[in-house]
């Protein structure tokens, strides 16, 4: 059984077990969340979507940590005009275990 999941402006398809890197949550570490935007849930006997919800399934999961992703550079310029920019970004996370899908 698998379901398509909505959070932080994204979408992802989780199965139980599955471990993923979400945007940054205001949870801590072991602590338990719900996602109760699910898009649509598949299993043995088809697919179901929702319109835009699937009304009562939910998506429980497990918050492993939240973190930092590695460094990106970004740099900028402008052709022959002696103008650049040099910047350094961290994109925050949270890493969470999928625990049950309950459709």
């Amino acid at each position: 059984m698998y379901a398509v999941i909505e959070t932080g402006g994204k979408q992802y398809q989780v199965k139980a077990g599955d471990e993923i890197f979400i945007e940054k949550l205001d949870v801590n570490a072991d602590d338990t969340i719900t996602f109760d935007k699910v898009l649509a849930v598949g299993g043995d006997n088809g697919i179901k979507a929702g319109a835009p919800y699937v009304d009562g399934a939910t998506v429980t999961a497990k918050v492993i940590k939240n973190g930092k992703a590695k460094k990106i550079t970004v740099f900028t310029y402008k052709p022959k005009k002696s103008c650049k920019r040099k910047l350094g970004h961290r994109q925050p996370y949270t890493k969470v275990a999928i625990e049950a899908i309950n459709a």
